[in-house]
């Protein structure tokens, strides 16, 4: 499914969340001491979603735009 990257920036963070974790495809992720970054690739920008595994919660999520795309 495709949205723009204004969409998704007006969704509330929770359909966000959501959003992210059922349709973007993970790019990469690494693990610094108990927060786990991971990279995912959705639609026409990406997400980065900053995971605390010690209490197993969403710490925050930073939305990159991706200017290649649009170089076609």
């Amino acid at each position: 499914m495709n949205i723009s990257y204004y969409d998704f920036k007006n969704m509330p963070n929770q359909a966000q969340c959501s959003f992210v974790m059922n349709e973007g495809r993970v790019m990469n992720e690494r693990t610094v001491d108990t927060i786990k970054y991971i990279l995912y690739e959705v639609s026409y920008f990406s997400v980065e979603v900053i995971y605390n595994t010690q209490n197993n919660k969403i710490e925050g999520m930073n939305v990159f735009q991706n200017k290649g795309a649009y170089a076609i």
